[in-house]
């Protein structure tokens, strides 16, 4: 059976589960949040030490305001209210992108990695602001001035240092593309699209896709 160390999602289609249930966007990221709850649990049931959500992307800005301003206050109000249960259950929380928000919610956040750095059941990384192509470049100005560059300093100068490359990445919401997201260290992850919109997202498809996953030949380029 292939080990799983590291998964990777795409929450994808809460909006459109809001506004085909009540109309409301902002309902659907809420209800998100139980899905997240759920691959949490999961991953530790499991012994996934890496979980790596992505949450809001470099071009995320480009959505209304009003929902922007949502989504910030509910994943401040969410940390303001779990954090302490998280890090009782040592998971520890890493933020991967660039923090560019109110200065209260970059001080939450700070305070969340500091909180639970030491907790090793689960690592959760959560991609805020978080762009692939931001992120390599990012690496490569940390590079310049470096002759003979190498795979493993590339590695080194990312958002994910020390973090292994996921084994599974899936992506609900009937949508299959990458939307810049770890496009350096997906290179041989075994890639799951899902047509459910992530609200909808269950236990048993988490189950489907291991079953899938034990199932593949991991080859990495050999026959």
């Amino acid at each position: 059976m292939n080990p799983v160390n590291h998964m990777a999602i795409i929450m994808d289609g809460n909006g459109r589960w809001g506004l085909k249930h009540r109309n409301s966007r902002n309902l659907g990221h809420k209800e998100g949040l139980k899905s997240v709850e759920m691959v949490m649990r999961y991953c530790i049931k499991k012994r996934i030490k890496f979980l790596t959500l992505y949450a809001f992307s470099t071009e995320n800005w480009k959505r209304p305001l009003k929902e922007r301003n949502y989504l910030f206050n509910l994943l401040e109000i969410y940390l303001k209210e779990k954090l302490e249960k998280i890090n009782n259950e040592k998971i520890r929380i890493k933020i991967i992108g660039e923090k560019n928000f109110s200065k209260g919610l970059n001080k939450l956040l700070d305070f969340a990695e500091k909180k639970t750095i030491k907790n090793t059941k689960l690592q959760i990384n959560l991609a805020l602001n978080y762009g692939s192509k931001k992120e390599l470049i990012y690496a490569f100005n940390k590079l310049k001035k470096r002759k003979g560059v190498t795979e493993n300093d590339v590695n080194k100068s990312l958002y994910t240092k020390n973090i292994p490359d996921p084994e599974i990445l899936v992506r609900t919401g009937n949508t299959q593309r990458l939307s810049n997201f770890l496009l350096w260290q997906i290179a041989y992850t075994e890639i799951f699209f899902e047509k459910k919109l992530w609200p909808d997202f269950k236990r048993e498809d988490l189950n489907k896709i291991m079953k899938k996953f034990s199932k593949v030949k991991r080859n990495f380029g050999k026959i």
